[in-house]
């Protein structure tokens, strides 16, 4: 019999994958102590789940004015980077390759992250979103734009991040493009109203974005650096308009330009009938981008054994991510091949602490010979 494709192995940039299954990347909430550091139930965590090819970290922030949501790791300490070392080296005694995904929440922040001071833009504009804080979900508010100053640090932050990442042990790193996140931020024409290089067209809006992979691809190599990115339809001024295809289009057509690792595109999240979207729905977004962009291409969003060998063998992707199977299967790549079904998530322990809901799903019993 022959094997399915999400079962060969590939190549991502300096990385050989042994199989096409990528574990996308999920805020868990259990970097719950003051410096922000992965720990040992982390690393127990990821290790559970190396019968992926690529494991894609959590979302890290580069840097504390990039911190957004309680909980969540970072990567600009020393502290940090010996946390995260005990993860990765986890992962690879497991067999699988780990990559960090950087990240800026900027607006999506809140200032009770920063001693009431409001967090930082392409402008002053509020997300209409909800800012995940020490003590729950709140409002986004107003926050202020950044000087060109900030923007160059931001962008330097980023690189030193992604040298953090390599030092912690890291196969490379994701840059987080894509959500109502900073860098998102930039490129949306309804939260991004500057009226310097960084605002106004399409190609200004895209800048910041393209400045982030040049610092990084230059920090790390470009056979080390990957990005997450795609046009979506969100909430509030994140509403897809008809900027938004052309938008990602443009800054997906600059990619090759770079040679990067991968590119993560993400399926529709929400409903896109009626929408600029609309064609994008199912398989369309896979259809519509991969013409624009020639090195690996990893897939994601309502995933299945089915879907990801049939999004392979049509030359639509080269790596499938499943995201939420993993949280209840630490063995997904095992019940995919044996078509078992998977287990149910308690959403109640997804974003909580400890190791309720996070490192005590069981694996599959042995089936006896």
């Amino acid at each position: 019999m022959s094997v399915p494709p999400l079962f060969t192995p590939t190549r991502m940039g300096a990385l050989e994958l042994p199989n096409r299954i990528a574990m996308a990347p999920l805020t868990r909430m259990r970097a719950d102590n003051p410096g922000r550091v992965p720990t040992g139930l982390h690393a127990e965590y990821y290790a559970q789940r190396a019968g992926a090819g690529l494991i894609v970290g959590e979302a890290t922030a580069i840097s504390p004015e990039a911190v957004g949501w309680a909980d969540t790791p970072g990567l600009w300490s020393p502290q940090q980077v010996h946390g995260w070392r005990g993860v990765t080296d986890a992962v690879h005694a497991a067999g699988s390759r780990m990559i960090a995904q950087l990240w800026h929440t900027g607006s999506l922040s809140h200032p009770d992250f920063f001693d009431g001071a409001p967090p930082m833009s392409a402008s002053a504009v509020n997300p209409e979103q909800l800012s995940s804080t020490p003590t729950g979900r709140k409002p986004t508010v107003t926050p202020r734009a950044m000087t060109r100053a900030e923007i160059r640090r931001t962008v330097a932050d980023y690189a030193t991040a992604a040298r953090n990442a390599v030092a912690a042990g890291f196969d490379g790193v994701q840059i987080l493009a894509n959500f109502t996140y900073l860098p998102a931020q930039f490129l949306n024409r309804a939260t991004n109203r500057r009226t310097d290089r960084y605002g106004g067209s399409i190609a200004n809006r895209a800048r910041l974005v393209l400045e982030i992979i040049e610092s990084v691809a230059g920090a790390i190599g470009p056979e080390r650096t990957g990005i997450k990115l795609g046009p979506m339809h969100e909430s509030g001024p994140f509403t897809a308009d008809d900027e938004t295809l052309p938008t990602a289009e443009y800054v997906v057509s600059r990619l090759d330009d770079y040679r990067l690792s991968h590119l993560l595109l993400m399926g529709a999240t929400h409903e896109l009938a009626g929408t600029p979207l609309a064609d994008l729905a199912g398989d369309g977004m896979f259809r519509h981008f991969r013409p624009l962009y020639g090195g690996t291409l990893i897939a994601s969003v309502d995933m299945d054994a089915e879907r990801g060998n049939r999004l392979v063998r049509a030359g639509l992707a080269d790596v499938i991510a499943f995201g939420r199977p993993f949280i209840a299967n630490p063995d997904l790549p095992a019940r995919l091949a044996t078509g078992a079904a998977p287990a149910d998530t308690d959403w109640s322990t997804v974003y909580a602490a400890g190791p309720a809901g996070y490192t005590d799903y069981p694996a599959l019993e042995p089936v006896a010979a």
